[in-house]
């Protein structure tokens, strides 16, 4: 196992030499691309500063090329770095992903995943019901990343993304997660104090609402039809923030049922009218897919969705 490990790393040492460059140096360029100090970079590859610094600059003259443009807030990419850094990082994914892979790593049911997804369905469905997948394998840890935008999984930022709506890129492993619903939503303390019998009553009470932005136009189109001419009185690309507002009676809003099922404050208004499906995919890197303890991770949380239809599709 030493001996394959040890060639894998010689043959990535080779293809650096080839392109005049040294596998270490790579190193040091991606944990200055992180740190953006070189004597951050030192610290934690445990060299000096002044070592990081005339090796950076020994690759920057072998690429002929400046990686960084060094000033008061430490070293910045420039647009070459940032070219070098894309093509760097894969070259580091490639040889972690290779060693594992030789090592059994992949094999084992141990390490962590990191699950990318809006924060709604990762902090209020996700999270909560982690505790069977944990007591099976304690040994695997989960990072819920509740990222505003669709994680980059070509860049590694996660194992596993949860996306609204069927992805495009065919290079990826899709498949659909589940369909969930969405309503509208009121607090008690709202219903108080408006009278609300019929649709109309709806221009005349306070609205919570979504920022203008292409994720969230089949919600704005929806709050369009029902209240035209009403201005929101909060808006928010956190769907988090809108749920608090409502709780709190600032206004009525398009929630997902899955975030208000926990709780009996907020009431649904004119089910039979409004009625919004929308649908969470599934979404990994085929060498990413096939780690066991990430295929573990993913059926996991397929079975989940299958389990509770009554919370996603009440």
């Amino acid at each position: 196992m030493q001996r394959s490990v040890a060639i894998m790393q010689d043959s990535v040492n080779r293809i650096c030499y080839s392109a005049k460059m040294n596998w270490h140096d790579i190193k040091i360029f991606l944990t200055v691309a992180r740190t953006r100090t070189l004597s951050e970079a030192g610290r934690s590859l445990h060299i000096d500063s002044s070592t990081v610094s005339r090796r950076l600059h020994q690759l920057e003259k072998n690429l002929g090329v400046s990686l960084f443009e060094r000033g008061s807030e430490g070293h910045v990419l420039t647009e070459e770095g940032k070219q070098f850094l894309r093509n760097a990082r894969k070259m580091e994914n490639t040889l972690h992903n290779s060693l594992n892979t030789l090592e059994g790593k992949d094999l084992q049911e141990k390490g962590n995943v990191r699950i990318g997804c809006t924060e709604a369905f990762g902090s209020f469905f996700i999270a909560n019901q982690l505790n069977r997948f944990q007591q099976a394998h304690p040994n695997i840890s989960v990072d819920i990343l509740p990222l505003s935008r669709q994680v980059n999984l070509s860049r590694y930022e996660a194992d596993i993304a949860i996306t609204v709506g069927k992805p495009t890129n065919t290079s990826m492993i899709v498949t659909k997660l589940c369909d969930y619903r969405l309503k509208l939503y009121a607090s008690k303390k709202l219903l108080n104090a408006h009278s609300v019998e019929s649709v109309k009553d709806l221009q005349n009470i306070p609205w919570v609402s979504y920022t203008e932005h292409m994720d969230f136009a089949s919600q704005l189109a929806f709050i369009d039809e029902i209240a035209p001419n009403n201005d929101a009185s909060l808006k928010s690309s956190s769907v988090i923030a809108q749920y608090m507002a409502v709780k709190s009676g600032l206004g009525v809003a398009v929630l997902p049922c899955f975030l208000v099922s926990q709780q009996d404050e907020l009431v649904p208004l004119f089910s039979d009218t409004f009625d919004l499906v929308r649908s969470f995919y599934l979404m990994a890197q085929p060498d990413r897919k096939r780690i066991r303890r990430v295929e573990l991770l993913w059926d996991y949380i397929k079975a989940l969705t299958a389990e509770n239809q009554h919370v996603l599709l009440p």
